[in-house]
This record gives structure tokens, sequence and C-alpha cells, in this order.
């Protein structure tokens, strides 16, 4: 039977026995559950919304579920995707056919002529494997060769499958567990999943992103950039790689990923080629604040090709080194007054706390003051730019919170075979995640900051 042969639309209950009477069915009720014979089997029918659906025993197995329903709208759409893939691919054909017209021999017979039909091919989709059938042919006389743009040849899986694959394996689906993950989506043909072809997307993948590193900066400008280096260790060489990354916001407010280039370490040398690299492709004019961990050798590397910019240290590295200086039975009164710095209103109040934090903390625990007291002025630079921006620049965390992505998926998959395909998957992880990135907070002021327009505690200085 058909699925309309199943359904019924009933506004009340006895318009059921109506209906599935109207098809040749017998309704019985029996202590308040209805039931209908099909096949010599009695089936319970119940209501679905508006619906009156029999509890088929090969299709729905459980009480309301709608699954007989969505295999049913599946299939169509495979079935009308099928006549769509084969009705334009024949248009393909018949414009090729149209253009080699004129190729014809000696008795004005066209050379080049439809030949039958290939043999069926499996197409995987985001809905399910489609077998189509499609016209070959003949164009071994031909000016050019017939190549369909719909459906290339070899092609096997479409352009939304590649991008589930790329998806799952960097969701941190390790590559011998593909065939299992999409079986109950491509059955026996997710075969076709193999460790092979996440090679093929890794190296894909590296070549996009040393095509990324040459991009044109030309007429770049950013206003705030996040510098931190990352380490990611690979499974099969061994090799920890440090990854040199910078996060810029322009005027627009709007995030992008600016750098990301292995290291040795967070040396002055390495941060210092980045830099260069950078200003070389073009991004000749300097951001108005960098905010960083406090590695000396981006601030010197800064110091050398950015002079004129100016340091916002990370609170949150700041807090996390102060506390390892500290015992544990003080950490949690600590971590409260270093808060209390860098969530004050104004510079005043947050010196306060500061000054507070020192005479606590100094007599008995003088590394971890010490710690605090080094990095005193870019600590509190924060409160020379607008208010609604100190959310953003007090720390690195855009950088930090897109990494915690690259460290999941190498937790869950032991990391990645090389030192060059960690970079490259890194380098997609965090592409995928500048799609999510927001917009800065009061980003209409990131002009007046541009200009050097002064700003106390936040506010425009004339106005503060």
């Amino acid at each position: 039977m058909s699925f309309a042969d199943y359904t019924t639309q009933p506004n009340k209950t006895p318009q059921a026995y109506v209906d599935f009477e109207r098809q040749g069915l017998s309704v019985t009720q029996e202590n308040g559950k209805y039931f209908v014979l099909i096949d010599g089997n009695k089936e319970e029918i119940y209501p679905w919304d508006t619906v009156w659906t029999v509890k088929h025993r090969h299709t729905i197995t459980t009480e309301k579920e709608n699954t007989l329903c969505f295999d049913f709208l599946e299939e169509k759409i495979r079935e009308e995707s099928k006549k769509l893939i084969e009705s334009i691919y024949a248009d393909e054909v018949r414009q090729f056919l149209e253009r080699m017209s004129a190729v014809v021999d000696e008795k004005g017979n066209r050379l080049v002529v439809r030949n039958g039909y290939h043999k069926s091919r499996t197409v995987q989709t985001a809905c399910g494997n489609i077998e189509v059938t499609l016209p070959r042919v003949d164009d071994r006389k031909a000016t050019e060769k017939f190549v369909s743009k719909i459906l290339p040849p070899f092609v096997r899986k479409t352009p939304t499958v590649e991008t589930l694959i790329a998806a799952l394996y960097l969701a941190g689906v390790s590559s011998n567990k593909f065939q299992e993950a999409l079986s109950s989506v491509f059955g026996e043909e997710s075969k076709g999943f193999s460790p092979a072809t996440i090679i093929r997307l890794t190296k894909d993948w590296a070549r996009e992103f040393q095509e990324w590193k040459k991009r044109d900066l030309t007429g770049k400008e950013y206003v705030y950039v996040w510098a931190d280096g990352v380490y990611v260790k690979s499974r099969l060489d061994g090799e920890k790689t440090c990854l040199l990354v910078i996060i810029g916001v322009g005027v627009d407010g709007k995030k992008e990923l600016v750098a990301i280039e292995p290291g040795i370490r967070e040396s002055t040398q390495s941060w210092r080629e980045v830099l260069l690299d950078l200003k070389f492709r073009g991004l000749t004019k300097a951001p108005k604040l960098a905010i960083c961990d406090g590695a000396l050798g981006f601030q010197n590397a800064v110091d050398e090709i950015w002079g004129q910019m100016k340091i916002q240290r990370c609170w949150f590295h700041k807090t996390a080194n102060i506390l390892d200086k500290l015992p544990k039975s003080v950490q949690k009164k600590a971590t409260q007054m270093i808060r209390d710095m860098h969530m004050a209103d104004t510079r005043e109040n947050a010196l306060k706390a500061y000054d507070k934090f020192i005479e606590t903390f100094g007599a008995k625990y003088e590394r971890a003051v010490e710690n605090l007291k080094k990095d005193k002025d870019d600590l509190f630079r924060f409160y020379d730019y607008p208010a609604e921006h100190w959310t953003h620049i007090r720390t690195s965390n855009p950088i930090e919170s897109t990494f915690a992505t690259v460290r999941l998926r190498h937790n869950s998959t032991k990391g990645n075979g090389t030192a060059k395909a960690t970079e490259a998957m890194a380098f997609k992880l965090c592409q995928q995640a500048e799609k999510g990135w927001r917009r800065l907070k009061g980003f209409e002021k990131l002009e007046l900051v541009v200009k050097d327009i002064k700003f106390e505690n936040g506010e425009l200085k004339e106005a503060a």
C-alpha cells in the first residue's frame, strides 16, 4: 500500500471509520483503541496531530513517531532530485550537440552524436544516495570534449557532502570512523568515505593555507589586534608546534584572522618575521592597540616594526601568572581582588584596588606582587579607550576561545599526523570560527580611536 492508503485527515474521531472504510479497510474499537485490518494483520491506528495513521510494524515502532512521514518525504525528494539531475544533464548534452552540429563527414552526417547511456552512477548527496542514468556522447571527432558542469566525470559526492566530511573531521570525528558515522545516511555507499578522503582534504587545506598566507593586504587597517602563541602537538613526528596567531578588528568592527604562522616558540625573531611579512604584503599602518599575553618576543618585535603601537596586557594570562605564585589557601581571595582591578569603573578605582592587593600580599608573597607590578602601565591601558570596547580589549579571549576548538579536536583524535597537517587543520578551524565572530560592541567609536581622539575612563575626554 502507498503512504496515502495509511492516512486520513478527519476532524473528529468517528470520521476515521468512514475514511478507512472508503479504502476498503475495516475499523474496529477495543478498550478505547482503534484497529484496522491490513493484509490480514490487525494494526492499531492513532491520532498524529490532525492525521490518523497506522502504527505499521515495518515502519513505525513508537506511538506518535513520524518516521513513516519523513521516509516518504525523503524518498520523494530523492526521486525529484534524480529527475532534475538527469534533465539538466540531458539539456547540457543537447546544447553541446547543437554546438557541434557543424562537425560532419563528406556525406553531411553528423560526427558528434549521442551514443546510448552510461552505466548507472550513484551520487552521494545531503539527502542520501541518488542513482542516475546519464546519456553518453560520442565526441571523438569533436573540436572539444563534452564535460558536464552539473556532474563532471568521476564526481561521486556533491559539494555539500564534501563540506559535511570536512565539518565532521574538524569537529573531531577520526578519519577511520567516517564510514560508521555516515552509514545511516548513505548505507553501503559510505565505504567511499575512507581515510584517503581526509588525506586529500588536508592536502587541499594545506594548499589553501599557503595561498591565504600570500594574500594582498594593501589598504587593510586594523584598530585593535590580539596576538598570542598557541602550542599544538602532532602525533607522528611528536613535534610541538608553536602557532603565532594574530586576529584584528577593522574600523567596521568586524574581526578577522590576520596571521597564523608556525614559529620557534614565541621568540622575538619569529614574531619579527610575522610582522615584517604583514608589512611587506601591504599592512603598513600600525594598529592602535595590541592585546597580548606579555611574552617579550611579541613586544620586542612590536617595538622594532610598529614602535608607535601601544600594548594592553591580557588580564586572563596575568591572573593565571599571579595565582601560580600564591598558595591555594589565598587564591580565591586574590582572584576577587584582581577582578576588582580590571572591573573597576575608573582608573582611579582600579589603582586603589591595585594598591590594596600589593599591601595585602606584598609582605608574604613578594614574587606574586612583583609579577603584578612589572606590567602596571600596560594592564590599565584599556581605560584610554571607549568603555564599550573594554570587554573586548582586556583579554586575548578571541584567540583563546578560537583555539579551544583546536585543542578539543586534538584531544578527541590524539592530534594530527604531522606538523603541516596540524597547521592546515588549525587554519580551517579558525576560518570556520571566523564566520561566527560577532562585531565589536560599540564599533561606531572605532573611527574616533583611529583619529587618536582621547578617551578618559572610557569616555570622550571633553565630555569626561
